[in-house]
């Protein structure tokens, strides 16, 4: 892009023309083309007389996506209109975040995942399958790629709640980097979603006729993790400097990836580190309406995996900044896991639970003949003012949880964090009619608002897309060369800062969904600052990280064209 001296304006250069410029998604502007640009670029003739603007053509498009009678039907409309006209895409996102943000990410993108292979139509992403291990340089090599600074890669094993999707899991990708885009303004071309595809272990995916991915049970052991470490190589070389999030990985390699790779490139895994930033982020606003102090909290997470245990330790560390010895935090979490709480001594504890395994003699008396723990003596013993559910487990969080927790607890705090929709532990109606009312709830996909006693209760949606594109951008702000833990620390606490509770307690404790570009910009600001005080980013004045933000950050409107020489 250039300026034009003549008219101050951001102008596009480019050589193609007619099919060729129409055909490409980040130039297609469809009828907005102008008279001008028809004439100059040969346009008459492939398009309708019609000269519009990117206002009626959003206009058009959602009145076709609101006419549709499923969510997958939309879904599959968006991508497709992503695949025509990537600005007319975003347009349509950005101003509608609250309606189409369950479309574009969860819960619906799950189903995408499902059928990717019955709707994929164009090439977006990189597809980098086992058989091509050999030629991973030369397809990161094309020089469309060399301005790409976000990469979100996923293998598809752990799609949501929904497990092992293979190739479709290339839908994970393709979302998060949309939602990169319309919460933080990150520029499309800035962004790659790349599908490890190592097989998959689903049945159905292996034996439908239309599924795209290589027909193969997924590798494991040493080949897996040579294949990964290529690409992580091929990735440091062709782009030093980029910023890459692990996706949807299943739990025996999530944690395990972002420990071997954090301090080789700039890298996080968001459903470990951004899903805890925004439980964190969440239960702070909460505690502005029950008043009970962070250092007061007894938390019990049901799912102690990748993301549980991310959610765990975040939250522990919050709790050591507020005054509490570690040792102290360690004993306020209660994990439960398929063999029930954990506990000191238990078998196949792995590293990361480790630090919250309770004491045998805090837990004496409790559990059954084979001393297994469950949710519903915890709440009993316990007494959680916390209830955290990453299990993927629909309907864990049962009414005699549910209503036990309640009897301890005046304001009972619950969290059903899994996704899609279809496996959230308890719905909001269920935690309300459970509770009297006394709930505070936020949800991994979007719910309905709740009515109770003739009131509307909404739902705050606890997602992650109130963290991730506000980290991408303050690294890409100040060209941060590793994540730290302390920057979701303070995205937690950018999140709380600005919910509405923090004035009116009978507030929602999330600001809305269509404030989401406010929230990325706030959350970028600290952590970019954040990546200074961690000695991961040059310092600069506060005044030049702002502008370096606003730089960043692209609006999608239609721009002037000009014919390249």
């Amino acid at each position: 892009m250039q300026k034009s001296a003549e008219t101050a304006q951001t102008v596009i250069k480019t050589q193609l023309t007619g099919y060729d410029l129409v055909n490409k998604p980040m130039l297609n502007k469809g009828m907005a083309f102008t008279e001008r640009e028809r004439n100059v670029f040969r346009l008459h003739g492939l398009l309708p007389p019609h000269v519009g603007t990117i206002e009626e053509q959003a206009d058009r498009r959602l009145k076709i996506l609101r006419a549709f009678s499923t969510d997958f039907e939309r879904y599959a409309f968006l991508r497709d209109l992503q695949d025509t006209n990537e600005t007319l895409f975003y347009h349509v996102l950005v101003h509608h975040l609250e309606e189409l943000l369950p479309l574009v990410y969860t819960p619906t993108v799950g189903e995408g995942c499902q059928h990717f292979s019955e709707i994929w139509r164009k090439p977006r992403g990189l597809f980098l399958s086992y058989p091509n291990k050999h030629r991973m340089r030369e397809i990161l090599a094309d020089p469309r790629f060399d301005h790409v600074r976000v990469i979100v890669v996923s293998d598809g094993e752990r799609i949501l709640g929904l497990g092992d999707q293979g190739a479709g899991g290339m839908g994970i990708p393709i979302g998060k980097l949309s939602l990169y885009t319309g919460c933080a303004g990150i520029h499309p071309e800035l962004t790659l979603p790349i599908l490890l595809d190592v097989g998959t272990n689903n049945r159905e995916r292996l034996t439908n006729p239309l599924y795209i991915g290589w027909r193969h049970e997924r590798i494991v052991g040493t080949e897996y993790d040579e294949f990964v470490e290529e690409f992580v190589n091929a990735v440091i070389e062709r782009w030093p400097n980029v910023l890459l999030q692990w996706e949807d990985f299943a739990g025996t390699n999530a944690g395990r990836l972002l420990q071997k790779y954090r301090d080789r490139l700039c890298t996080f895994n968001d459903d470990i580190q951004g899903t805890a930033a925004i439980a964190a982020g969440t239960l702070l606003a909460a505690i502005n309406v029950t008043g009970i102090s962070l250092t007061e909290q007894r938390i019990a997470v049901l799912g102690a995996g990748s993301a549980g245990c991310g959610i765990s330790s975040l939250l522990l560390r919050a709790m050591v900044d507020a005054g509490l010895s570690e040792a102290q935090a360690r004993k306020a979490f209660y994990l439960v896991d398929r063999n029930g709480l954990l506990v000191e001594g238990m078998e196949g504890v792995t590293s990361a639970q480790a630090p919250f395994v309770q004491s045998r003699e805090t837990v004496a008396g409790w559990g059954d003949a084979s001393n297994h723990i469950g949710l519903l003596e915890v709440m009993q013993r316990a007494k959680p003012t916390v209830l955290i559910g990453v299990s993927g487990q629909a309907g864990a969080f049962t009414e005699p949880v549910v209503r036990a927790m309640a009897q301890n607890v005046e304001r009972p705090v619950i969290f059903p964090l899994s996704n899609p929709t279809s496996r959230s532990e308890a719905t909001p109606q269920q935690l309300v009619e459970w509770t009297e009312g006394r709930v505070l709830i936020g949800t991994g996909s979007p719910f309905a608002s709740v009515q109770w006693k003739g009131s509307a209760i909404h739902v705050d949606q606890t997602n992650n897309s109130y963290v991730f594109p506000g980290v991408g951008l303050g690294v890409l702000a100040t060209g941060a060369r590793r994540v730290t833990d302390a920057m979701f620390m303070v995205a937690a606490k950018a999140v709380a800062a600005m919910s509405p509770t923090v004035k009116d307690k009978t507030a929602t404790l999330l600001p809305p969904v269509d404030q989401l570009r406010d929230v990325s910009m706030a959350v970028a600001k600290v952590v970019a600052r954040q990546a200074q005080e961690d000695g991961v980013a040059e310092r600069c004045d506060d005044a030049i990280i702002d502008e370096r933000i606003r730089a960043i950050v692209w609006e999608p409107k239609y721009l002037p064209y000009e014919l390249a020489e």
